[in-house]
């Protein structure tokens, strides 16, 4: 049974604090630069009656990008992240107003907060990993629709995250998570099953773990479905990011985790389904493109036409499904562990995986050591800090312990 009260259930409805239906809807987007931040600027682009975005926020490796997009949208305030990415920031403004106002410039690690806590009707938050954290708690206190990318700041902050969420105020991104909670509007609660998230199995899919002992960082950066950056794609190729959709589906929809299950589908096209109790299952199903998703995201509850190309049904298809093979993939196993635990554990977890893939992309950690090495700091942290007594300093402090230890696990 999926409670009433989940984080994204489709059939609750949230209304923002700021929400004026006559004109475009207007939105905050939180990583502008990356891959969710450029596909949701295409949508809106393509779509200047529904959606207008007053501000953007970046890393600051890309200043002149985000100064393109902050003059193409007509944005009134841009930030960065790295303090000093503001005085490229701010060059590349001057370098573009050809005579119109420049937007206000904010910079520093807490830019993104600030951002997320604007006017606005709904905030994107398409950040990279936890440092997302903290604008999905400001958006959420602020009343925003969140639509959220940054599935890390659920994972590490779900306790946080739940607290102050109010019922159907997050709208997933996630194309896995965007298509359950498109096929959970078949039923009601109670007939709900169980939760099939599909897995494309990454480059590696079919190998044994012997074979898995000597991919290569190039080998793991090709994927065969998705172009993605490079933590999404090695945390693909390892599967540690389908046992963190787990625990974000777990968190969004209050499904218990023997209730999940994983399969693997290579063509991406189904993108997860719904088990009823009735014995029928409902699947989503689209070609693999992210402007789906996005624009479900933007748009909620309304659809925006035309945002992605669909399936061409009068070509002849193959869709594949395989069970998920724990031995060469442990990931999905370790991370129903972790998100058993709760607390400070996915902090732990998502923190060490993150330390583990730069190792791995520096050639200082084997393929296969990625997961290893984060078990084993999982394992070392023990009794997670759990329940109301959970603080942001303590998810903060779990994940320094872990990536420090990580590091000296490493180093070997």
């Amino acid at each position: 049974m999926v409670p009433m009260n989940s984080l994204a259930h489709p059939q609750l409805r949230f209304t923002p604090t700021v929400d004026d239906p006559s004109g475009p809807r207007e939105l905050v987007i939180l990583g502008s630069t990356g891959s969710i931040g450029t596909q949701a600027i295409d949508i809106v682009l393509r779509n200047p009656d529904r959606f207008r975005v007053v501000a953007l926020s970046a890393a600051g490796g890309q200043p002149e990008l985000l100064a393109e997009q902050a003059f193409r949208l007509g944005v009134h305030t841009v930030a960065v992240a790295r303090p000093e990415a503001e005085r490229p920031l701010r060059a590349a403004l001057a370098e573009r107003a050809a005579g119109r106002p420049l937007p206000a410039v904010l910079a520093g690690p807490d830019a993104a907060t600030e951002l997320a806590q604007l006017p606005c009707h709904s905030v994107l938050n398409g950040i990279t990993g936890s440092i997302g954290l903290a604008p999905t708690l400001a958006a959420l206190r602020a009343g925003r629709v969140l639509v959220l990318a940054n599935k890390e700041s659920l994972i590490v902050g779900g306790p946080l995250v739940k607290a102050v969420a109010a019922p159907g105020q997050i709208v997933p991104v996630d194309s896995e998570h965007a298509a359950l909670f498109q096929a959970l509007t078949a039923g009601t609660p109670r007939e709900v099953r169980r939760l099939v998230v599909t897995a494309s199995g990454g480059p590696f899919r079919g190998r044994s773990r012997e074979q898995l002992a000597g991919v290569t960082p190039g080998d793991a950066l090709a994927h065969p479905t998705w172009a993605m950056g490079p933590v999404v794609t090695i945390n693909s190729a390892t599967l540690v990011n389908k046992g963190l959709e787990v625990i974000e589906a777990h968190l969004l929809f209050d499904i218990p985790f023997e209730r999940i299950d994983v399969v693997v589908h290579p063509q991406s096209v189904v993108h997860s389904m719904v088990e009823y109790t009735d014995g029928s299952t409902l699947a989503q199903a689209s070609p693999p493109d992210m402007r789906m998703p996005i624009s479900l995201g933007l748009g909620w509850p309304d659809r925006v036409p035309d945002a992605a190309p669909g399936c061409d049904w009068t070509k002849a298809a193959t869709w594949e499904f395989f069970p998920l093979d724990d031995d060469a993939f442990p990931a999905v196993a370790l991370a129903r562990e972790v998100g058993t635990l709760g607390g400070t554990a996915p902090a732990v977890f998502n923190a060490a995986n993150e330390e583990c893939v730069a190792a791995f992309l520096d050639g200082r950690l084997a393929f296969t050591g990625i997961v290893d090495t984060v078990a084993k700091v999982v394992a070392e942290h023990g009794t997670p800090v759990r329940g109301t007594s959970l603080t942001m300093e303590d998810v903060l402090d779990a994940e320094s312990w872990a990536r420090a230890r990580t590091r000296e696990l490493a180093a070997g």
